[in-house]
């Protein structure tokens, strides 16, 4: 296992921790691992922290030589929870994953608190239905926007579209999403509003395909009985690979719907930032 070296680490140069010159510390508080490629961790949250849900900061570690080695992540909890949870793909040679990976709680990660980012709902024109569509861990910030009340009090039916390989890599959604209708804070306002229409690409399982194949073709509309996507009624959001969004794009394009920014509300939005 590769050695993680914690941002409380002591600098060979100085006679205090890094720690001390490194305000946007935050101490992790859970770790937990999905699969042999995935995990999630939570962590503390600045006090001053304000963001809207489904947006991203930059996360990281120091590298060897003592230098910040940050990444976009997007936020997985929502806007009014007091921890900030992240979800994450491992990549054996990635620079930041690579080490991110081996984080136990009390270690500590460089949180830097300017949180921006497309995936919020106010880049969206008022609809009836809105789409979430991701792949792999690209179902962060809907974790975010699913968790969050104004959601459900804007739409009247939220879809979550998530398609990984494997039917494990689908835990992280599929255990998050079925606890929304008992949660105690909102579960009440979810009700029978968010639909969960996962995928597998490779492994056998109940419902097989992409998300581009299966709204191309209308099976998803067939199979969740609601009409075909009209620039009307259905709003989207997008976040997985830079292929996945591009392929997205032409999808919901066909769909007559158009790409909106936070100063220009539109029909759906892309996730830029996202990789992984």
């Amino acid at each position: 296992m590769t050695e993680l070296k914690p941002v409380t680490q002591t600098d060979a140069n100085a006679a205090k921790p890094v720690q001390k010159t490194l305000p946007d510390a935050q101490t992790v508080t859970a770790v937990r691992h999905w699969t042999d490629r995935l995990f999630s961790f939570r962590v503390t949250r600045p006090q001053s922290l304000r963001f809207r849900s489904g947006e991203f900061v930059m996360i990281g570690l120091l590298d060897e030589r003592g230098k910040p080695l940050l990444r976009a992540y997007s936020i997985a909890s929502p806007s009014w929870d007091e921890e900030l949870e992240f979800y994450s793909i491992k990549v054996p040679d990635g620079p930041l994953t690579s080490r991110l990976q081996h984080i136990q709680p009390g270690d500590q990660i460089i949180l830097r608190p300017k949180p921006v980012g497309t995936l919020v709902l106010d880049a969206l024109l008022p609809g009836k239905r809105l789409w979430f569509l991701a792949t792999g861990t690209g179902i962060a910030p809907f974790a975010s926007l699913m968790r969050d009340p104004d959601t459900y009090e804007r739409y009247d039916e939220v879809i979550m579209m998530h398609t990984c390989r494997d039917v494990a890599e689908l835990e992280y959604g599929r255990q998050l999403i079925a606890g929304l209708k008992d949660d105690p804070l909102i579960g009440e306002v979810v009700g029978d509003k968010l639909r969960y229409y996962p995928t597998t690409t490779r492994e056998q399982s109940p419902r097989m395909g992409r998300i581009t194949d299966n709204l191309t073709s209308g099976k998803v509309f067939a199979d969740l009985a609601v009409p075909p996507m009209d620039q009307a009624h259905d709003r989207a959001m997008v976040c997985g690979s830079l292929g996945f969004n591009s392929d997205m794009k032409a999808v919901l394009e066909g769909f007559g719907l158009r790409e909106g920014a936070n100063s220009d509300p539109k029909e759906y939005v892309v996730e830029k930032a996202f990789v992984g």
